[in-house]
């Protein structure tokens, strides 16, 4: 067995950690690069969601299936396996005891160029926030509308969850044949997302604002565009190895739902709190008390809320054993 190891983004100590655990199972690895491409059984990509879309963006085969790894204790969609944990899942990999997902991809044109496909979604907006951008949506060469708003996204099923879910659009379960369309703040408030195919030839064309505007692919990359983008299913899809056997998009979907709904009816002392530790790391409960400015009290009964619904973890400082840190635990 031969597995190719992508690191694009990722720590050298990773990578080595990886290669480490595979020799002692003694599986061959190699590193893959630009100049690189060996045939390989499976490919192994470091940097959670961001490296599986990364490798994916930089690369028009994908016969081999992809493991994500993340680095940290970040559940993605893409990469539902941690670094720490992928030793205890080694051998299921070497018997190639795994499922894979095939997850669709979008071919995109700008101004009648190829780009490279995605993985989440096609948006285009103005260069400039809050600037109107106006266009034509046409659906397999019929006008579906005329539009002035902030901007339009193309999603996939895999994508529904993240950008076009916070502009309105619905969730798409993975296994749905279809792509979403979200228009972005229209000046129609009667204007409602739609849902076409995913065999549909999707055209924004007539694309103009007072400056210029832009294609984002993934979120990641920007390119000018003066008219016309066309979104179309690539083959062939990404395929994704899922080794946990209840741990795939929709039930990564599904906690994610699980964990909003229980942030809504969550205390807005232990929802700051939560936020604190997310841009701060890890910080003593006098810590919390001042960034927040919270009575201590209340960060108190906020803690231990959190502790009891597992979000926040404590543990023993290292320069004070006296002192006792909170940070954020990971979400199952």
């Amino acid at each position: 067995m031969q597995i190719g190891v992508y690191g694009s983004g990722a720590n050298d100590t990773a990578a080595k950690t990886i290669k480490r655990i595979l020799d002692d199972s003694g599986i061959k690895s190699f590193p893959i690069t630009k100049s690189k491409a060996k045939q390989a059984d499976c490919i192994i990509v470091l940097g959670g969601d961001k490296g599986v879309r990364n490798y994916f963006h930089r690369t028009f085969d994908s016969t081999s299936p992809v493991l994500g790894i993340n680095e940290g204790e970040a559940s993605g969609f893409l990469a539902q396996i941690e670094l720490r944990e992928f030793s205890s899942y080694v051998g299921i990999l070497k018997k190639q005891n795994y499922t894979v997902e095939e997850v669709p991809r979008l071919g995109v044109k700008i101004d009648g160029k190829n780009v490279y496909p995605v993985l989440n979604d096609v948006a285009v907006f103005s260069s400039k926030s809050a600037m109107l951008m106006e266009h034509t949506l046409r659906v397999n060469g019929e006008e579906v509308w005329h539009d002035n708003g902030d901007g339009i996204i193309v999603s996939t099923p895999i994508g529904s969850s993240a950008y076009s879910m916070s502009a309105g659009g619905p969730v798409i379960f993975q296994d749905s044949p279809v792509f979403e369309i979200i228009s972005v703040n229209s000046l129609d408030v009667t204007r409602r997302p739609i849902i076409v195919s995913n065999d549909s030839s999707i055209e924004i064309d007539d694309i103009s604002a007072r400056l210029h505007c832009e294609v984002v692919l993934d979120g990641l990359d920007r390119y000018s565009v003066n008219k016309t983008v066309e979104c179309t299913q690539f083959f062939p899809p990404a395929k994704i190895i899922r080794l946990k056997k209840h741990s795939t998009a929709i039930s990564a979907l599904a906690k994610k739902v699980h964990l909003a709904e229980e942030l809504l009816s969550m205390p807005p002392s232990s929802k700051l709190l939560l936020k604190t530790l997310e841009y701060e790391g890890a910080l003593t409960q006098k810590d919390l008390a001042n960034k927040t400015l919270l009575p201590g009290r209340t960060v108190r009964l906020a803690l231990s809320h959190l502790l009891k619904k597992g979000y926040v973890k404590k543990k023993v400082s290292i320069r004070d054993a006296r002192q006792k840190i909170y940070e954020i635990s990971k979400i199952e």
